[in-house]
């Protein structure tokens, strides 16, 4: 049982973590477990992690709605992307439970930093309309997907930080067709490594259903917001690369000051 406080803590976390989902596609868990840890106060962390990703998972899947109905969901190479990641999450989540992934989580943070820099030097670039799946991109669609979803299962995100950027890279999309698109992914990957960590009993259900109420609001003004900057010149590239950096030096923070 969670307390009064504990419940309005966790609508509020929520929307936050919906509005980031709708805005740029990712943050969801990375934003998601430190939230549950630090603000609501759930104790063993890999609840917190396994609680987050079926809250994000529903999160993206509401987020995607809200995307699909404005058109802007690349199908054709979204599905592979996310069936092939599927794969690679569940693996990924084994190993996360397994293992300390502290050390880890610093070079992923590391990782986030370099995307970042390469997301601001290609902001003026428009993007493909249109991009569907073709013999010649399918191969760095499935290998993304695949990299992508080890990483999203072991760290226990949702991996929109890493998806959007996969799929502008394998497909020359723009970028508000990869925060769209991501968002399919990020829905199969979550509920892949909820899964692994329900079979586990490591799920708090009555937080995740107040995280994804208060993410249903956040979303709707995340994907609002979204639209809005995706119509100025590559101001969505700047937003998407501000949030990747102040997530990762966060990580790095806490990394180094549990070293």
């Amino acid at each position: 049982m969670i307390s009064t406080m504990q419940g309005v803590l966790g609508l509020a976390s929520g929307a936050l973590v919906g509005f980031s989902l709708g805005l740029v596609g990712g943050g969801g868990s990375i934003l998601a477990v430190p939230l549950m840890v630090y603000v609501v106060g759930v104790s063993d962390a890999h609840v917190a992690i396994g609680t987050s990703a079926i809250a994000v998972a529903a999160n993206a899947a509401i987020n995607l709605s809200n995307h699909a109905r404005g058109g802007t969901v690349r199908w054709s190479c979204a599905l592979p992307f996310a069936a092939a990641g599927m794969a690679g999450a569940f693996a990924g989540s084994i190993f996360g439970k397994l293992l300390d992934g502290q050390r880890l989580l610093a070079l992923f943070a590391l990782l986030m930093l370099v995307i970042a820099i390469l997301m601001l030097k290609t902001r003026s670039r428009a993007g493909l309309p249109d991009v569907q799946i073709n013999r010649d991109n399918m191969p760095a669609i499935v290998g993304l997907g695949l990299a992508t979803g080890t990483l999203s299962g072991f760290f226990g995100i949702g991996g929109g930080f890493l998806i959007v950027p996969a799929l502008m890279l394998a497909t020359g999309m723009s970028i508000m067709s990869a925060v769209s698109s991501s968002l399919v992914a990020v829905t199969a990957f979550g509920l892949t490594t909820a899964a692994s960590y329900a079979w586990s009993g490591l799920i708090s259900w009555e937080l995740a259903g107040l995280f994804i109420a208060g993410g249903v609001v956040g979303g709707l003004i995340g994907t609002r917001s979204a639209r809005l900057l995706s119509v100025r010149h590559g101001a969505l590239n700047i937003v998407f690369a501000a949030v990747i950096i102040v997530v990762a030096l966060y990580m790095l923070a806490r990394n180094l000051s549990l070293s």
